[in-house]
């Protein structure tokens, strides 16, 4: 199952506590999937290793669950941000690759 690649597009958003991360949730279908597949193999707090890639942009992180949306969440570092130029609110497309 490496290599498992999903495209979406997702909506910025900001968490609203001391350290205000950007993040994307993915979608639930997509959230159900990935949870199905590979949710026995995850790491500290339930994340998956993924890659991600945002217009030019790739790289390594994690994606983590939520328990409010029931699904992942990805977070968007701030140079991720400043360089594809996303902010709150900017409906962006993201290809994911899990890495298990």
């Amino acid at each position: 199952m490496k290599g498992l690649t999903y495209t979406i597009k997702m909506k910025v958003w900001l968490h609203d506590g001391p350290a205000a991360w950007h993040f994307v949730t993915l979608p639930k279908k997509e959230s159900d999937e990935i949870r199905e597949l590979f949710g026995g193999m995850s790491r500290g707090w339930g994340s998956l290793p993924v890659r991600a890639k945002l217009g030019m942009t790739t790289w390594e992180t994690s994606i983590f669950p939520d328990k409010e949306s029931e699904a992942y969440i990805l977070p968007l570092k701030e140079q991720i941000r400043k360089s594809e130029g996303v902010g709150v609110g900017s409906v962006v497309e993201l290809v994911l690759e899990i890495l298990i």
